[in-house]
């Protein structure tokens, strides 16, 4: 059990470590859609602000270093990198560009918009989107944005919190009661939120399962 009370049974926590110590190496980026690899496996993809953590978590979700980059420009990719785990591959995932970047261009914020539109509403591969949100400053409008932009999409996402290390324990607890209460206004999203921390690796292991749960 995660300290946010979901649950995952010892099987799945086992087999989510096993297939994420295996092979997971970097497929390609799609700048736009026609450089979408085949949507010929199941694909879990991963959103969040500028900022938020998403590289560093997704490393730690792998057991890698550096498999994804940590820009120093926050915002500066702009495509959708995708990573083939498993060898042969046996699901995707799919590191999306972050949003909510201050200083992007208008051009660039349109095309992201565009692009991330598109993937979401017609890729049939995508079994769910994991949502990360930073535990010191919880949802921002920003982020509702992309959840609206998913529940229209019809496309199945969980939210999780980034960063929980970095505030007392006091202030996670409200900032996990307030998002739950946005998950539970919103039709595609999955009611339990999971507390993560790449740094301590909390949550690490409930995270692995629940890509593993989603893919099914």
């Amino acid at each position: 059990m995660s300290e946010d009370g979901a649950t995952f049974d010892e099987e799945l926590i086992e087999a989510a470590r096993k297939r994420f110590a295996g092979p997971v190496e970097f497929l390609k980026s799609a700048p736009a859609l026609e450089y979408l690899p085949p949507a010929e496996m199941p694909e879990v993809a991963f959103a969040g602000r500028s900022n938020v953590g998403k590289s560093s978590l997704l490393n730690a979700l792998v057991g890698r270093k550096a498999l994804a980059r940590t820009s120093v420009t926050p915002g500066r990719t702009q495509e959708l990198n995708f990573f083939d785990v498993g060898e042969p591959a046996v699901f995707r995932l799919v590191d999306m560009p972050g949003y909510g970047f201050a200083k992007a261009p208008k051009d660039v914020v349109k095309k992201w918009r565009f692009l991330v539109n598109d993937y979401l509403r017609g890729r049939q591969a995508l079994k769910r989107a994991l949502v990360l949100i930073d535990s010191r400053h919880g949802i921002k409008e920003v982020d509702r944005e992309v959840l609206a932009m998913l529940d229209k999409a019809a496309v199945s996402y969980r939210l999780v919190l980034t960063k929980a290390d970095k505030v007392k324990a006091t202030d996670l607890a409200e900032v996990l009661a307030r998002t739950e209460e946005e998950a539970r206004k919103r039709p595609a999203a999955h009611p339990q939120i999971l507390q993560t921390s790449s740094e301590t690796g909390m949550g690490i292991a409930e995270l692995r399962a629940a890509v593993i749960e989603s893919i099914g």
